[in-house]
């Protein structure tokens, strides 16, 4: 009994303080010191990295451990991350094959990825800031992928304490010019090794040669044309240097007001309408100038309403939208949830987590996101109209809603390099401000809201609900959103492509000196081995078929509907809530009120809306054709590869979505196995081909959350906290109930 207390943490109670004190160092333990050196890891330093500051016998606590034990090592600083070198690091890596970030470690933290670092100064938890009195015996680092780290700097010396901890305070907190970042240094010293993939097709739109070809992909050369105006940013650096405008409008208009007010091309759909954004002019402007510009934009609309365009819908997504400050603020009370320091608060904060995951809003603007989308596809599907996207700087609400009517309406865009060209296409060239969004340089807290985070939930959903029409997986959506803070990709750390090329030394009075070459993040080598790459690639992805119409007609999939929240499966009545008629009495008391806000918004969908999206979701789904997700409350879920996947408790061993894919894997095999039999009675030249990721064989090692969470490597011991049950009953009938714990440390 009392042994299982000490590992259990006491359920919510708090744990006494051992009586015993060991004033041996943990050091002086090792009599020999050639033992002592052959357990020491190696720092990997990339090319233009340098160490800042180090401290020897740090203790790495086990997260998920209330008894706080964990491991010695050595914890660094430098210009690049934050790196913990355990002693027994080998002992970690038992020969599993393993999915391994070849730039980060498991333990390694890029200083863009650290969110918040705290001290604890006599068993209190205190925000850390530079001006220090007085240094902390445990060190709580929380990260922007959601990560927690635990060090205890009580063994450590003085001296190493105080270098260590302003070293990482200093670097983490402190603002940066932009020349200052890591990016640069790294081109710099790796400039013979920044060769870029030529497997790597990801259409870059830095060239006028990369926008006509869209154009006739799209079918929208008829109406739309590719110009070079802003060559060299003469115009506006707020715009790329090639885009596409009405085929009308003539250079000198956009000259005139650099590039406000003017409808620049998205993206054109098969019926001929398209998708056009505008930025609006700065307010600080006189009555004469505004006059003007009016009277301009009056003139452009003229153009496009006339044949052989469209009539035009205008979206006014700064007065009409959601705010950026809604999504911030959302954001922050939906990451605490996940930034949990042990288990015993998991399991405090698990009783009210409905409460809290609808008081943050995330989940709802998910939805809004989407159901504005829908909108907008109506438009240009059922109504034949062009979509006018307007807003301020059209870098925020403009890429969100663009990409997400392309992913929907375009089954290129749900291929592997569809969707990269398209974060090409609407954020890295749409000028999205990625600096400040992501507060890289650290000057404006203000300014940092996660809009492309955002982007990639919504995308998720549309994955979860329809995984065979995506060639992704949601691990790759995962990498990809852990790749925002890694600063040797130029992909996601610049403002626009403005300031991209004048800061790559194009501009240097060396004449010998070469630009740089900055990586992408779209050559997945850099991070992953071949082998790691393929768990990015779905094996459902349902290729386009070559058969005719007829054929095709018989062999679509019927769309099958996911687990809803909380635990029944959804009929998904297109005209009644969730909850309506399916589901019992008492979750129903339970739930309702909680979530009777999400699951009355389907009902106030307009009427044009509401048939159209009934419409679709009353036939078959096609998965090359266009896709739209569930909206109603209950289906909009919480991304739990990226948001859980670091908290023990959470998995389920061999368990959740990744057993099911495990079992389709092996139907797949046999079904390949069968077929090259097949094909060898019949002699044909080519067989059907369909590979499992060897990572995702035998289910009943994994975590729910693998590939970030294998089994064998954590093991969570989930016991229900007092206070939660005290709510529920008296500590007699909790003593009597001892025996129905259940302990998965063994499994």
């Amino acid at each position: 009994m009392l042994g299982k207390g000490v590992v259990g943490g006491g359920g919510g109670t708090k744990a006494p303080k051992p009586s015993f004190v060991s004033y041996v160092r943990p050091e002086e333990i090792h009599t020999n010191e050639k033992e002592v050196t052959e357990k020491e890891v190696t720092l990997h330093l990339l090319p233009g990295e340098q160490l800042l500051c180090e401290a020897n016998t740090v203790l790495k606590y086990v997260q998920e451990d209330s008894c706080q034990r964990g491991v010695y090592g050595r914890l660094v600083c430098t210009d690049f991350k934050i790196a913990f070198l355990g002693d027994d690091e080998s002992a970690l890596d038992n020969g599993e094959t393993q999915f391994k970030n070849k730039v980060m470690g498991e333990n390694d933290i890029t200083l863009h990825c650290v969110d918040q670092i705290y001290g604890v100064f006599d068993e209190k938890k205190k925000i850390l800031s530079e001006q220090l009195k007085k240094y902390p015996e445990k060190l709580i680092i929380h990260c922007k992928d959601l990560r927690v780290f635990h060090f205890c700097l009580r063994y450590t010396k003085e001296e190493e304490v105080k270098r260590i901890v302003h070293g990482i305070i200093h670097h983490t907190q402190t603002s940066i010019l932009l020349k200052r970042l890591f990016l640069f240094s790294y081109a710099t010293a790796a400039q013979n090794n920044t060769a870029t993939d030529p497997k790597n097709q990801t259409v870059m739109f830095d060239t006028l040669k990369d926008w006509c070809w869209e154009l006739e992909r799209t079918k929208g050369n008829v109406k739309y044309k590719a110009v070079s105006v802003n060559e060299g940013y003469r115009i506006s650096e707020r715009l790329p240097a090639y885009f596409v405008v009405p085929t009308p409008l003539l250079e000198e208009d956009v000259q005139r007001f650099q590039g406000h007010n003017i409808p620049i091309w998205c993206w054109s759909c098969h019926n001929g309408s398209a998708l056009l954004k505008m930025s609006a002019p700065p307010k600080e402007q006189d009555d004469g100038v505004l006059q003007i510009q009016k009277s301009v934009s009056d003139g452009i609309y003229k153009i496009i309403h006339r044949p052989p365009y469209e009539m035009v819908k205008t979206e006014d997504l700064s007065s009409n939208f959601i705010s950026l400050q809604e999504i911030q603020t959302a954001y922050s009370k939906f990451k605490q949830l996940f930034l949990i320091d042990n288990s015993t608060e998991f399991w405090d904060t698990d009783i009210k987590w409905f409460s809290l995951l609808e008081n943050s809003s995330w989940l709802d603007i998910i939805r809004r996101c989407l159901k504005k989308a829908i909108e907008i596809i109506e438009c240009l599907e059922a109504q034949n109209m062009n979509v006018l996207l307007l807003e301020e700087n059209a870098s925020d609400h403009c890429c969100l809603l663009s990409s997400l009517v392309q992913v929907m309406m375009d089954p290129h865009c749900r291929t592997k390099i569809g969707f990269q060209s398209l974060i090409q296409k609407e954020w890295v060239m749409g000028g999205h401000c990625f600096l400040d969004r992501c507060n890289h340089l650290r000057q404006s807290d203000k300014e940092e809201v996660p809009v492309f985070l955002l982007f990639l939930d919504c995308v998720w959903q549309l994955v979860h609900q329809h995984s065979p029409a995506f060639e992704f997986t949601e691990t790759y959506l995962t990498v990809l959103s852990d790749s925002l803070y890694i600063p040797i990709f130029s992909t996601f750390f610049f403002n626009s492509p403005h300031q991209k090329d004048t800061n790559m030394g194009r501009e240097s009075l060396d004449t010998q000196s070469k630009p740089l070459n900055l990586l992408t993040v779209w050559d997945w080598s850099v991070q992953f081995e071949p082998k790691a790459q393929m768990l990015l690639k779905n094996p459902l992805y349902v290729e386009k078929s070559k058969l005719d119409k007829g054929q095709r007609k018989g062999m679509r999939f019927k769309h099958q509907r996911q687990l809803s929240l909380p635990l029944t499966q959804s009929k998904s009545s297109p005209k009644r809530g969730f909850f309506r008629e399916e589901t019992d009495h008492l979750i129903k008391n339970l739930l309702g009120k909680r979530i009777s806000k999400l699951i009355n918004s389907s009902d106030e969908l307009q009427d044009n809306f509401r048939e159209f999206y009934d419409s679709w979701h009353s036939k078959p789904t096609d998965y090359h054709g266009l896709l739209l997700p569930r909206v109603e409350g209950p289906e909009i879920k919480v991304w739990a590869q990226r948001y859980l996947r670091w908290i023990p408790e959470a998995q389920i061993p061999g368990g959740g979505r990744v057993a099911t894919m495990s079992k389709l894997l092996e139907m797949m095999e046999e079904v390949q196995s069968l077929q090259e039999k097949i094909d060898e009675r019949h002699h044909s030249q080519e067989a059907f081909q369909a590979e499992a990721p060897c990572l995702l064989r035998n289910s009943a090692r994994l975590s729910s959350l693998f590939p970030f969470a294998l089994l064998q490597r954590h093991s969570s011991k989930p016991v229900l906290p007092t206070s939660g049950w005290k709510a529920l009953e008296d500590e007699e009938d909790l003593a009597k109930r001892e025996d129905e714990f259940v302990d998965l440390g063994d499994v």
